[in-house]
C-alpha cells in the first residue's frame, strides 16, 4: 500500500493569515491510495480537466483506473471532479450519508410546500448525487481503515493508513492546514465546535504523519522524529 497527494488544499480566506472575506477558490486536498487492485481517490476537489491532468501528473495514469472515490464529507467543494469517477464505486460514511440525506430531504419538503421549486429542484438532485454514494466499510483495502472524525459535519471522517514504520491519517478538514494543527484550532464554521475539537485530538493522538485538509502532509508536532 502507498499513498500520494494529488493536489494541495486551500481556504478561501486564511484566517490564521489574517485574511478575512474570499480573496482565492477554496479546494481540497485529493489524495490518492494504492492498495492491491485498489485506487482510492479521497476528496476529487477540482474540476474535472484539471483533475484529470493532475492525476497524469502525480500518479501516471488518469480516472479510468480510479477504483473508488471516498469524501471525508459531502461538503460541495470537496467533490467538484465527482463525474470524472463514475465507473468507479463512491463512499462516504455511514453517518454522514444519513445526517445528511436527512437534512436535505427536510429542505426539499419544505421548499416544495413554500413554492421554492429552484431552491428544491437543487435538493432533488443533492439527494440522488447522495444515494449514489455506499456507506463506506470499516476496512476500505489492506491497511487503509475508516476513521470517524465528526465535527465539521455530522459524520466527516478520515482514513487511517497503519503502515510498518509510521501510521498516517488522511485528516480532511478535522484539521485544515498547518497552522490550525499548530495553535490547536479548527475551521470556525463547523457544524459541531465540541466534536470538531475532540476530532482534532484523536487525530493527534494517533496519527504520526496528518495529511491536512487544506495543505499538505506534516509530520505530528506531538510525536518524536523518525
Amino acid at each position: 500500500m502507498d499513498y500520494r497527494i494529488i493536489n494541495i488544499g486551500t481556504l478561501a480566506a486564511h484566517p490564521l493569515w489574517g485574511e478575512r472575506g474570499e480573496v482565492r477558490t477554496p479546494h481540497a486536498t485529493t489524495t490518492l491510495i494504492r492498495a492491491g487492485d485498489r485506487n482510492i481517490l479521497i476528496d476529487p476537489s477540482l474540476p474535472a480537466e484539471i483533475l484529470e491532468a493532475r492525476l497524469r501528473e502525480r500518479c501516471g495514469f488518469g480516472a479510468e483506473q480510479v477504483t473508488h472515490v471516498f469524501l471525508t464529507s459531502f461538503r460541495p467543494d470537496l467533490r467538484r471532479g465527482l463525474h470524472l469517477f463514475d465507473g468507479a464505486t463512491w463512499w462516504i460514511s455511514e453517518l454522514e450519508r444519513e445526517a445528511v440525506g436527512q437534512g436535505m430531504v427536510a429542505q426539499f419538503e419544505q421548499a416544495r410546500d413554500e413554492g421554492e421549486f429552484e431552491l428544491a429542484d437543487l435538493m432533488r438532485s443533492e439527494i440522488a448525487l447522495l444515494r449514489r454514494f455506499e456507506p463506506a466499510p470499516d476496512h476500505l483495502a489492506d491497511r487503509v481503515d475508516l476513521f470517524p472524525l465528526p465535527g465539521r459535519t455530522p459524520g466527516s471522517a478520515g482514513l487511517l493508513l497503519p503502515l510498518p514504520r509510521y501510521t498516517a491519517l488522511v485528516c480532511g478538514d478535522a484539521i485544515a492546514t498547518v497552522e490550525h494543527l499548530e495553535k490547536g484550532q479548527v475551521l470556525a464554521d463547523c457544524f459541531n465546535i465540541e466534536q470538531a475539537l475532540e476530532s482534532f485530538s484523536e487525530a493527534i493522538e494517533i496519527a504520526d504523519l496528518l495529511i491536512l485538509g487544506r495543505d499538505n502532509v506534516v509530520v505530528n508536532p506531538t510525536r518524536r522524529p523518525f
